[in-house]
């Protein structure tokens, strides 16, 4: 796989969780990925936006299932790139069945 961006995260946003992935480069050029679940409150979303920029994160992808990724890309937008990817292109794939899967491959 080709790398596109060195620091970037996949988020799965459900109701009362998002699980996020952030994937930066690890010793000797392999991929350090790091995975965090945050409640769905402004609060715990202002901590998600503040680990991400900290961390040097530069674009965050997340599905556009219901309207849950509404306060997510709020809060996003602005601190880094954000896209907002059709979960019908994702969720047909075979072998995803957790939300840290989910958030890993949004991240790859």
């Amino acid at each position: 796989m080709q790398v596109l961006y060195h620091h970037c995260c996949g988020l799965d946003v459900h109701k009362k969780s998002v699980t996020a992935c952030l994937i930066t480069p690890g010793a000797q050029g392999s991929p350090d990925k790091q995975i965090r679940t945050f409640g769905t409150t402004t609060a715990q979303l202002l901590e998600l936006v503040d680990w991400l920029v900290q961390s040097h994160c530069t674009i965050a992808v997340m599905e556009s299932t219901g309207s849950y990724w509404k306060p997510v890309y709020n809060l996003l937008d602005g601190a880094l790139e954000v896209w907002v990817v059709n979960a019908q292109h994702v969720k047909a794939l075979p072998g995803r069945k957790t939300d840290v899967k989910d958030a890993e491959w949004l991240a790859e």
